[in-house]
């Protein structure tokens, strides 16, 4: 019987620990997202990580951030192209030091 009783003190203290760090609410509450979908996803699991996960960045800023990647990748490799350009007509104003030095 004391030993029952050892297990459940665990358990009480251990339920009162997820209740004070805000899991019980937490976990609760992505149950409760779940249950109230319209259309219940075909992988309830990945619904459940999606929705823990959601103090991090969210799949439609993931994609933001993707579509402003590809954006300013394309603006880099213009400026890239437009700085080689420059150089080359500044080539021709400008000789070289290696020209200056040879004569």
């Amino acid at each position: 019987m004391a030993h029952y009783r050892a297990s459940e003190s665990k358990r009480e203290q251990f339920r009162r620990y997820l209740e004070k760090s805000g899991v019980l609410d937490t976990i609760t509450s992505v149950l409760v997202a779940l249950y109230e979908e319209t259309e219940k996803p075909n992988n309830a699991l990945d619904f459940i990580k999606l929705h823990l996960g959601a103090s991090g960045s969210e799949p439609a800023d993931g994609e933001a951030l993707r579509l402003e990647l590809a954006d300013l990748q394309q603006k880099f490799n213009l400026l890239m192209e437009e700085n080689k350009e420059l150089k080359n007509r500044l080539m021709q104003y400008e000789p070289s030091p290696d020209d200056g030095a040879a004569e």
